[in-house]
C-alpha cells in the first residue's frame, strides 16, 4: 500500500507513506533530493554503501538526486516515508551549499529527533499545510541534517572524465526508442560492448539497459503527475505494451502506474 502527495507552488515536491511485505525495489536513482524515514520494521539498504546496510525503525536516510539504491525489507513487514524535493531547490534552501555533506553521497542517520522532523514535515504536506511553513520546515530540517553524525555513510565517487566519454550513450539511452544494440552503441564512442557495460557500472551503478529503463520510468513519474494518461505515457518511452510498463513501472516505484498517477 502505497499514497502520494503533491504540492504545487513547492517544486518536485512529491511526499510518500508506504507499507511493505515483501522485496519491492530493484536497484534505482531519483532526479530529486530524497530523504527517507523507517517508522516501524527493519529493511536492507543497498547502493554505493560497502555492503548491504540494515536501517532499524527510526532512521533517516538521505539520498542525492543520481544515487543508485535499493531498500527491501529485511524479514516480514514495514512501514517508511519518503520525500522527494527539485534538488537545486533544496540547495538554495541549505543557502546554497554546494559543498554541503548531505549532497556527497548516502547518509544513515540514527537520530529520534530527526525521524520526529521528518514525520512532522511530511504531516503538514499531507495536510495541506501552508508552503511558507513547509518550506521553513525543511530549512530547519536541512540544518539539522547536516549536523547531524551519521551512522553510515558513503560519498559520491563520480568520474568525470567517464561520465563526459559516456554522454552521447547516455543521451541515446535516454531519447532513442528504437532500442539500439549494445554492440552498436559501445562502437560509437570506441568502445567493445563489455567494455561498455563496465564502463556504465563504473559510472553510474547501472548496467546500460538498467539504466535505461531507470531513465524512463523517470520521465513516466513526471509525465503521471502532469495527468497524462497512462497508455500514452508507456507508448511515448517506447514500452512494448502497457502491460511491460506496469511491471517496469512497479519494479521501480513499488507502486502501480494508476495508483501513483492518482
Amino acid at each position: 500500500m502505497a499514497e502520494f502527495c503533491r504540492r504545487a507552488g513547492l517544486p518536485g515536491l512529491e511526499a510518500r507513506r508506504s507499507c511493505r511485505e515483501n522485496t519491492c525495489y530493484r536497484p534505482h536513482a531519483h532526479d530529486s533530493f530524497s530523504i527517507g524515514a523507517v517508522d516501524t520494521g527493519s529493511s536492507v539498504l543497498t547502493g554505493p554503501l560497502d555492503g548491504k546496510t540494515r536501517l532499524e525503525p527510526g532512521d533517516v536516510i538521505v539520498i542525492p538526486a543520481g544515487q543508485v539504491h535499493a531498500c527491501n525489507p529485511d524479514h516480514g513487514q514495514w512501514r517508511y516515508q519518503m520525500i522527494h524535493v527539485d534538488q537545486d531547490w533544496a540547495t538554495c534552501l541549505m543557502q546554497g551549499r554546494i559543498s554541503s555533506p548531505l549532497l556527497d553521497g548516502i547518509r544513515v542517520l540514527r537520530h529520534p529527533d530527526l525521524h520526529s522532523r521528518v514525520s512532522a514535515l511530511n504531516d503538514a504536506i499531507f495536510t495541506d499545510g501552508a508552503l511558507e511553513t513547509i518550506t521553513s520546515q525543511f530549512a530547519l530540517l536541512f540544518t539539522e541534517l547536516e549536523g547531524a553524525a551519521p551512522e553510515h555513510a558513503a560519498a559520491a565517487e563520480a568520474d568525470s572524465d567517464l561520465l563526459v566519454r559516456l554522454a552521447p550513450v547516455l543521451q541515446r539511452l535516454r531519447t532513442d526508442l528504437s532500442n539500439p544494440a549494445l554492440t552498436e552503441l559501445a562502437e560509437s564512442i570506441g568502445m567493445t560492448k563489455y567494455q561498455l557495460i563496465r564502463a556504465m557500472r563504473r559510472a553510474t551503478g547501472l548496467s546500460p539497459l538498467a539504466w535505461r529503463q531507470n531513465a524512463r520510468i523517470v520521465r513516466a513519474r513526471h509525465m503521471l503527475r502532469q495527468g497524462r494518461p497512462i497508455a500514452e505515457t508507456a507508448h511515448m518511452l517506447g514500452f512494448s505494451d502497457q502491460s511491460h510498463f506496469h511491471r517496469v513501472f512497479r519494479a521501480h516505484v513499488a507502486a502501480s502506474p494508476g495508483s501513483y498517477r492518482e
